[in-house]
């Protein structure tokens, strides 16, 4: 077992490696590509074509793409992604700034997501043809058809404008006041954790339908286990192999998820910071940005198959294989 469990991760580090490449040049190539010049944005439209040219060598973007690419990884790999075009400010220095917010964010709505997803399948397994499955499954359709933006607006509007259960905007760092911290982040977290949680019931769900009708199942309760035992012990069990595999999967979305709803409740987090950066064509940030973004998506998957060989030890022979 040993064995293959190495085998398989060397396998994933790899195959994560290659596509850590792969994607490095697709962030250069592309950002590149955006309509605009950064040169004359930091210098200012009534630049001189020497001062325009002074910011391009200045920036390097005067070389060939090559040297510039060679120059990218050069830098990335030291920690080093230069300053914004748009303030002058380190780069690091910004991302140090608006990450842990992104990252509080997605993590409080990922657990709401977890937590209300799978209370929600069991009951709606437990209860099937019932009152609570049907306000259940309404739940999950109401999370997967209704956008986050407009679900934003309505909480404003009603859960802290009319009712003040909620501040309407704001942040306060966790690490300062936790309790104040969660308070500011709990809106932002049920709307941004939603869709996930609807995904995560509806498949929580079915997966534990599924398990409740086997044999074994059966044969535990002709010994005289209770039905909800049973569905602890065995059909929850199971549908958690079901779950690490969705979140893996969805994180994707939540991060971009977690831009429109920064936008919303006006948190500085790293998607005011991706979008100032797009809007403005600060070369230096959005290559940060993005890449940041595609090292965690690979980080995640990696993590998420690693964990799942170790839940399933079918994946992880057939992938070593």
């Amino acid at each position: 077992m040993g064995t293959d469990m190495g085998r398989y991760v060397v396998t994933k580090l790899w195959q994560s490696a290659v596509t850590l490449i792969l994607a490095s040049i697709v962030v250069f190539a592309g950002v590149r590509q955006l309509p605009g010049d950064p040169a004359l944005a930091m210098a200012g439209e009534e630049a001189s074509p020497e001062q325009l040219a002074a910011v391009r060598a200045e920036m390097g973007l005067d070389q060939p793409l090559a040297t510039q690419y060679l120059a990218f990884v050069r830098d990335m790999l030291r920690g080093d992604f230069g300053q914004s075009t748009r303030t002058g400010t380190p780069v690091t220095e910004l991302i140090a700034t608006t990450l842990p917010v992104t990252l509080w964010l997605s993590a409080y709505a990922i657990v709401v997501a977890i937590v209300v997803g799978v209370l929600f399948g069991v009951i709606a397994e437990r209860f099937r043809g019932r009152w609570p499955e049907w306000g259940a499954n309404g739940f999950a359709l109401i999370g997967l058809s209704v956008p986050n933006f407009w679900l934003g607006i309505l909480a404003i509007l009603y859960l802290a404008v009319t009712l003040g259960w909620f501040p309407a905007s704001g942040y306060v760092d966790v690490l300062e006041d936790p309790l104040r911290g969660l308070y500011y982040l709990t809106l932002p977290a049920l709307i941004l954790g939603t869709g996930l949680a609807a995904v995560i019931m509806r498949q929580t769900r079915a997966s534990m339908i599924e398990t409740m009708t086997t044999d074994y199942v059966r044969t535990a309760r002709a010994k005289g286990l209770g039905r909800g035992r049973v569905l602890v012990r065995y059909g929850l069990r199971n549908s958690l192999i079901v779950v690490v595999t969705i979140v893996g999967l969805q994180l994707g979305g939540l991060i971009s998820g977690a831009v429109v709803t920064e936008r919303i409740f006006a948190l500085p987090g790293f998607g005011k910071l991706t979008l100032d950066a797009v809007f403005t064509r600060d070369y230096p940030v959005i290559q940060a940005v993005v890449l940041i973004i595609t090292v965690s998506y690979i980080l995640i998957n990696l993590a998420v198959d690693v964990l799942y060989s170790v839940v399933n030890p079918k994946i992880r022979v057939g992938g070593a294989n």
